[in-house]
């Protein structure tokens, strides 16, 4: 399936967060077309999101400010929709299980039943 916008737009960010790199290095990282990864990189950086660096002969790519901020947002968004569906996945096998009060109602019931025997 293929990838929108947005997530193509979080991979370069991410492959960013760590280290500066190319184009090319870019590329290898998100595993992107180094045609489709220029369009998408100029646009980060019309919205100031990645800034270019130049050393000696190469040109590579690191996050603004802005861009590292968002880049941490996005991060701990997908955290907390994970943590979310986590909290409402156990909260369902909780409402499976049997009531404590319907335990306590059947321990007496229990007990009278061993004494009979």
């Amino acid at each position: 399936m293929r990838k929108s916008k947005l997530e193509l737009y979080e991979e370069i960010l991410a492959a960013l967060a760590d280290r500066h790199l190319t184009v090319d290095g870019i590329a290898y990282t998100c595993n992107m077309d180094c045609l489709a990864l220029r369009q998408r990189l100029d646009f980060l950086l019309k919205c100031g999101l990645v800034e270019e660096r130049h050393y000696k002969t190469k040109t590579r790519y690191a996050l603004s400010q802005r861009g590292l901020a968002i880049y941490r947002t996005l991060t701990l968004t997908r955290r907390l929709e994970k943590l979310q569906t986590m909290v409402e996945d156990v909260s369902d096998a909780l409402k499976m299980l049997p009531a404590l009060s319907e335990f306590n109602e059947e321990a007496p019931k229990r007990a009278s039943r061993n004494e009979n025997c």
